[in-house]
Protein backbone atom coordinates (compact mmCIF):
# COMPACT_ATOMS: atom_id res chain seq x y z
CA UNK A 1 0.00 0.00 0.00
CA UNK A 2 2.65 2.92 0.76
CA UNK A 3 4.54 1.86 -2.15
CA UNK A 4 2.07 2.54 -4.36
CA UNK A 5 1.36 5.87 -2.83
CA UNK A 6 5.18 6.98 -3.06
CA UNK A 7 5.13 6.05 -6.86
CA UNK A 8 2.70 8.08 -7.02
CA UNK A 9 4.10 10.70 -4.95
CA UNK A 10 6.96 10.76 -7.17
CA UNK A 11 5.01 10.99 -10.63
CA UNK A 12 2.89 13.92 -8.53
CA UNK A 13 6.03 16.01 -7.33
CA UNK A 14 7.95 15.30 -11.05
CA UNK A 15 4.96 16.82 -12.79
CA UNK A 16 4.46 19.34 -10.56
CA UNK A 17 8.16 20.64 -10.76
CA UNK A 18 7.63 20.13 -14.88
CA UNK A 19 4.95 22.77 -14.67
CA UNK A 20 6.56 25.36 -11.96
CA UNK A 21 9.54 25.44 -14.06
CA UNK A 22 7.61 26.30 -17.07
CA UNK A 23 5.79 29.20 -15.15
CA UNK A 24 8.38 30.74 -13.77
CA UNK A 25 10.58 30.22 -17.00
CA UNK A 26 7.57 31.90 -18.95
CA UNK A 27 7.59 34.76 -16.07
CA UNK A 28 11.13 35.47 -16.21
CA UNK A 29 11.02 38.12 -18.63
CA UNK A 30 7.86 40.30 -16.67
CA UNK A 31 9.86 39.83 -13.34
CA UNK A 32 13.50 40.85 -13.83
CA UNK A 33 12.73 44.01 -12.29
CA UNK A 34 11.35 42.45 -9.08
CA UNK A 35 12.88 40.78 -6.06
CA UNK A 36 11.02 38.15 -4.09
CA UNK A 37 11.87 37.86 -0.28
CA UNK A 38 11.70 34.86 0.75
CA UNK A 39 11.17 33.46 4.60
CA UNK A 40 9.57 30.96 7.02
CA UNK A 41 5.94 32.16 6.14
CA UNK A 42 6.09 32.99 2.44
CA UNK A 43 3.41 36.15 1.15
CA UNK A 44 3.34 36.10 -2.85
CA UNK A 45 2.21 39.11 -4.05
CA UNK A 46 1.09 37.42 -7.20
CA UNK A 47 -1.14 34.43 -8.07
CA UNK A 48 0.59 31.87 -7.37
CA UNK A 49 0.46 29.52 -4.31
CA UNK A 50 1.03 26.26 -3.05
CA UNK A 51 0.60 24.37 -0.33
CA UNK A 52 1.71 20.71 1.07
CA UNK A 53 0.45 17.54 3.18
CA UNK A 54 2.51 14.87 4.94
CA UNK A 55 1.82 11.94 3.07
CA UNK A 56 3.31 9.60 6.18
CA UNK A 57 1.00 11.03 8.17
CA UNK A 58 -2.12 10.60 6.02
CA UNK A 59 -1.15 7.14 5.84
CA UNK A 60 -1.00 6.86 9.52
CA UNK A 61 -4.13 8.91 10.57
CA UNK A 62 -6.44 8.09 7.64
CA UNK A 63 -9.13 5.66 8.57
CA UNK A 64 -9.80 4.87 4.73
CA UNK A 65 -5.79 4.01 4.56
CA UNK A 66 -6.38 2.06 7.96
CA UNK A 67 -9.03 -0.03 6.52
CA UNK A 68 -7.44 -0.92 3.44
CA UNK A 69 -4.07 -1.71 5.29
CA UNK A 70 -6.06 -4.44 7.39
CA UNK A 71 -8.04 -5.51 4.74
CA UNK A 72 -4.97 -6.33 2.83
CA UNK A 73 -3.27 -7.88 5.82
CA UNK A 74 -6.06 -9.74 6.56
CA UNK A 75 -5.81 -11.04 3.15
CA UNK A 76 -2.80 -11.98 3.16
CA UNK A 77 -2.96 -14.05 6.51
CA UNK A 78 -5.86 -16.03 4.17
CA UNK A 79 -3.90 -16.76 1.26
CA UNK A 80 -0.51 -17.75 2.93
CA UNK A 81 -3.28 -20.10 5.45
CA UNK A 82 -4.43 -21.82 1.79
CA UNK A 83 -1.24 -22.07 0.52
CA UNK A 84 0.23 -23.77 4.02
CA UNK A 85 -2.74 -25.99 4.22
CA UNK A 86 -2.06 -27.25 0.45
CA UNK A 87 2.01 -27.96 1.36
CA UNK A 88 1.18 -29.28 4.45
CA UNK A 89 -1.03 -31.95 2.78
CA UNK A 90 1.55 -32.38 0.06
CA UNK A 91 4.12 -33.50 2.73
CA UNK A 92 2.11 -35.55 4.45
CA UNK A 93 0.83 -37.33 1.02
CA UNK A 94 4.73 -37.60 0.24
CA UNK A 95 6.11 -38.84 3.77
CA UNK A 96 2.95 -41.61 3.37
CA UNK A 97 4.02 -43.00 0.06
CA UNK A 98 7.93 -42.77 1.27
CA UNK A 99 7.16 -45.06 4.53
CA UNK A 100 5.47 -47.07 1.65
CA UNK A 101 8.74 -47.21 -0.31
CA UNK A 102 10.74 -48.15 2.61
CA UNK A 103 9.05 -50.44 4.21
CA UNK A 104 9.19 -52.53 0.37
CA UNK A 105 4.99 -53.00 -0.01
CA UNK A 106 4.85 -49.92 -2.83
CA UNK A 107 4.67 -51.80 -5.83
CA UNK A 108 6.13 -50.70 -8.99
CA UNK A 109 2.33 -49.70 -10.42
CA UNK A 110 2.08 -47.83 -7.20
CA UNK A 111 5.17 -45.83 -7.40
CA UNK A 112 4.42 -44.37 -10.44
CA UNK A 113 0.89 -43.85 -9.42
CA UNK A 114 2.44 -41.73 -6.47
CA UNK A 115 4.80 -39.85 -8.28
CA UNK A 116 1.87 -38.83 -10.57
CA UNK A 117 -0.24 -37.72 -8.19
CA UNK A 118 2.74 -35.81 -5.78
CA UNK A 119 3.39 -33.81 -8.85
CA UNK A 120 -0.14 -33.08 -9.71
CA UNK A 121 -0.51 -31.21 -6.01
CA UNK A 122 3.09 -29.46 -6.63
CA UNK A 123 1.66 -28.23 -9.76
CA UNK A 124 -1.94 -27.44 -7.63
CA UNK A 125 0.15 -25.57 -5.31
CA UNK A 126 1.62 -23.03 -7.54
CA UNK A 127 -1.19 -22.73 -9.76
CA UNK A 128 -3.31 -21.74 -6.56
CA UNK A 129 -0.80 -19.17 -5.51
CA UNK A 130 -0.21 -17.50 -9.17
CA UNK A 131 -4.30 -17.11 -8.62
CA UNK A 132 -4.48 -15.57 -5.31
CA UNK A 133 -1.75 -13.16 -6.05
CA UNK A 134 -3.50 -11.77 -9.01
CA UNK A 135 -6.03 -11.80 -7.04
CA UNK A 136 -4.49 -9.81 -4.10
CA UNK A 137 -2.55 -7.46 -6.46
CA UNK A 138 -6.44 -6.83 -8.02
CA UNK A 139 -7.80 -5.89 -4.63
CA UNK A 140 -4.54 -3.77 -3.65
CA UNK A 141 -4.46 -1.58 -6.55
CA UNK A 142 -8.10 -1.20 -6.75
CA UNK A 143 -8.47 -0.14 -3.37
CA UNK A 144 -5.19 2.25 -3.72
CA UNK A 145 -6.69 3.94 -6.60
CA UNK A 146 -9.90 4.01 -4.41
CA UNK A 147 -7.94 5.71 -1.55
CA UNK A 148 -5.85 7.95 -3.96
CA UNK A 149 -9.34 9.18 -5.81
CA UNK A 150 -11.09 10.17 -2.46
CA UNK A 151 -8.02 12.29 -2.17
CA UNK A 152 -7.63 13.74 -5.21
CA UNK A 153 -11.39 14.72 -4.56
CA UNK A 154 -11.42 15.84 -1.22
CA UNK A 155 -8.17 18.22 -2.18
CA UNK A 156 -10.08 19.59 -5.11
CA UNK A 157 -13.22 20.54 -2.77
CA UNK A 158 -10.49 21.86 -0.13
CA UNK A 159 -8.98 24.14 -2.62
CA UNK A 160 -12.24 25.95 -3.88
CA UNK A 161 -12.06 28.39 -1.46
CA UNK A 162 -8.07 28.59 -0.79
CA UNK A 163 -7.13 29.28 -4.27
CA UNK A 164 -3.64 27.33 -4.01
CA UNK A 165 -1.92 26.73 -7.38
CA UNK A 166 -0.28 23.63 -6.02
CA UNK A 167 -1.47 21.21 -3.38
CA UNK A 168 1.36 18.52 -3.02
CA UNK A 169 2.18 15.75 -1.14
CA UNK A 170 5.43 15.57 0.79
CA UNK A 171 8.26 12.77 1.33
CA UNK A 172 11.17 12.51 2.92
CA UNK A 173 14.11 12.63 0.76
CA UNK A 174 11.49 14.71 -2.61
CA UNK A 175 12.37 17.63 -0.97
CA UNK A 176 14.77 19.63 0.95
CA UNK A 177 12.91 22.34 2.43
CA UNK A 178 9.55 23.43 3.03
CA UNK A 179 8.06 26.48 5.03
CA UNK A 180 5.84 25.03 7.84
CA UNK A 181 3.12 27.31 7.33
CA UNK A 182 2.12 26.01 3.99
CA UNK A 183 1.80 22.67 5.63
CA UNK A 184 -2.48 21.97 5.71
CA UNK A 185 -1.79 18.06 6.66
CA UNK A 186 -4.05 18.27 9.90
CA UNK A 187 -6.62 19.89 7.42
CA UNK A 188 -6.72 17.39 4.84
CA UNK A 189 -6.80 14.26 7.62
CA UNK A 190 -9.33 16.06 9.72
CA UNK A 191 -11.62 16.65 6.58
CA UNK A 192 -10.99 13.00 4.93
CA UNK A 193 -12.00 11.34 8.52
CA UNK A 194 -14.93 13.45 8.41
CA UNK A 195 -16.36 12.24 5.29
CA UNK A 196 -14.96 9.19 4.97
CA UNK A 197 -18.44 7.44 7.02
CA UNK A 198 -20.45 8.84 3.39
CA UNK A 199 -17.41 7.39 1.74
CA UNK A 200 -17.85 4.28 2.44
CA UNK A 201 -21.98 4.14 2.12
CA UNK A 202 -21.50 4.61 -1.56
CA UNK A 203 -19.06 1.54 -2.24
CA UNK A 204 -21.07 -0.50 0.04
Amino acid sequence: MKNGLIIWNVVLTLVAGYLLFNQFSSRKGSDKGSKISVNDSIVHNGNFRIAYFEMDSLANNFDMVKEVKAELTKKETENSGVIERMAKGLQEKYLFYQKQYEAGTLTQTQYEAASVELKKMEENIRVKKEELDRDYFDIKTRRENEVKKNIEGFIKDYNKNKNYTYIMSYEPGLFYYKDTALNITADVIKGLNVAFPSIKKKTK
